[in-house]
């Protein structure tokens, strides 16, 4: 997956043109992650790209958003417990060190991780699995996405 979309993600999401794109939701966009060194990483964009960061959100829509991050961490957690028997939890967090908009990562963990990391934050994984090709995102996770994808459609969501 290559292309402009990357650096205007969100503005790639409401123009259709962002190929990570799982679901629309209330209060954004729901994608696969670029990185699927832990199968299933997803991540929940805002969908106004001025905003950096949850309390920048009038209260309603900071709400949303929360309620938003929480489906997509049980459609993440419904689709990988399908899909993987090792599958342990879903890590969520909202950081906003790096990207200057505001996003929540969906994390699955699962017990085949290796014992000094399992039981870490994702972020202390080496650099290079960022990075290597092995884990970008590609064809061969089209079945997850559209698991995840399924779970989204099947659950409640707030309206």
């Amino acid at each position: 997956m290559t292309g402009d979309w990357r650096m205007d993600r969100i503005g790639a999401a409401l123009r259709g043109e962002n190929p990570t794109v799982l679901r629309r939701l209330e209060s954004g966009f729901a994608v696969i992650g670029d990185v699927q060194f832990l199968p299933g990483y997803s991540v929940l964009l805002v969908d106004e790209p001025n905003v950096q960061r949850l309390s920048d959100l009038p209260r309603a829509k900071r709400l949303s958003f929360l309620s938003d991050m929480d489906l997509l961490g049980e459609a993440v957690e419904r689709a990988c417990r399908q899909m993987d028997p090792g599958f342990r939890r879903v890590n969520l967090e909202i950081l906003g060190n790096t990207d200057p908009f505001l996003h929540a990562h969906v994390w699955p963990r699962f017990a085949w991780e290796p014992a000094e990391l399992v039981g870490k934050p994702v972020w202390l994984y080496p650099r290079e699995r960022w990075s290597d090709e092995r884990f970008g995102l590609g064809p061969r996770h089209d079945a997850l996405r559209d698991a995840i994808g399924g779970e989204l459609d099947r659950l409640p969501s707030l309206d």
